[in-house]
């Protein structure tokens, strides 16, 4: 699977910090330390886009897939109101790397995900989809749609979201899910014994367990109803071996 491709959008004015910080899932203060992983959620707490936050100077830069940087101009303009905030897209070009962060690029918040890079840092040839299994991250476009909820999709592990910062668009969902249910469904990495497409539903005997998504070196990462999971699962002609 090709790298995602991304389109870096430019938050400025003197409200862009505070602007943000209503809407965001994490805490736009720590982009005093660096790149924030983060996420915009419809009212009922599904998953609008996520993205990565990035200090420029006095501005914000959003680092985003590409296919969402269209949808999520008008998103943020019919949030600003009055703010004294400015949205515009860059030419800038995202490179990504692993191990050490060179100079002027920012370490990946997710964990194990290398750095990122927006001044032309020489890039290098990291399998991401490997990387990405091996630390169950999933990806829009791949795991992550619309339909997600981003506890589900691991946002508190991966770093992505904030239970301390207060108000954000979605936030009151999130917080009840976090504090008064059980996740009974979620992204995990499984063993995989064979192949099968993305999006092959998982079966544990006749009943639906699941989805299989993004597949490397005999693991992947798949979406799990957490009573049906186990050891002995298929998806088409591979078998599929999860233990809690």
């Amino acid at each position: 699977m090709s790298e995602q491709a991304r389109k870096v959008l430019r938050v400025s004015g003197a409200d862009a910090a505070h602007f943000l910080q209503g809407l965001v899932t994490n805490d736009v203060s720590k982009l005093a330390q660096g790149a924030v992983y983060a996420a915009i959620l419809t009212p009922q707490g599904k998953l609008r886009a996520d993205f990565f936050l990035v200090p420029d100077g006095d501005d914000i830069l959003m680092d985003i897939d590409a296919g969402l940087a269209a949808q999520m101009l008008p998103v943020l303009t019919m949030y600003k109101l009055r703010s004294d905030v400015t949205l515009a897209e860059t030419d800038l070009t995202v490179t990504r790397g692993s191990g050490d962060a060179p100079e002027g690029a920012f370490a990946d918040p997710r964990p194990g995900m290398g750095w990122r890079g927006y001044a032309g840092q020489l890039g290098d040839a990291t399998d991401w989809d490997a990387v990405r299994v091996a630390h169950c991250v999933p990806e829009w476009g791949v795991e992550l749609s619309g339909d997600t909820f981003i506890l589900e999709a691991g946002f508190e592990r991966l770093n992505g979201v904030d239970f301390k910062k207060g108000c954000y668009v979605g936030q009151e969902v999130t917080a009840r899910m976090k504090h008064k249910t059980e996740l009974r469904k979620g992204f995990v990495t499984v063993a995989v014994d064979g192949e099968a497409p993305v999006g092959t539903e998982i079966m544990a005997g006749e009943k639906v367990a699941g989805t299989l998504f993004t597949q490397s070196g005999g693991r992947a990462i798949a979406y799990l109803r957490f009573d049906r999971a186990g050891a002995d699962m298929t998806a088409g002609a591979a078998k599929v071996h999860y233990t809690a």
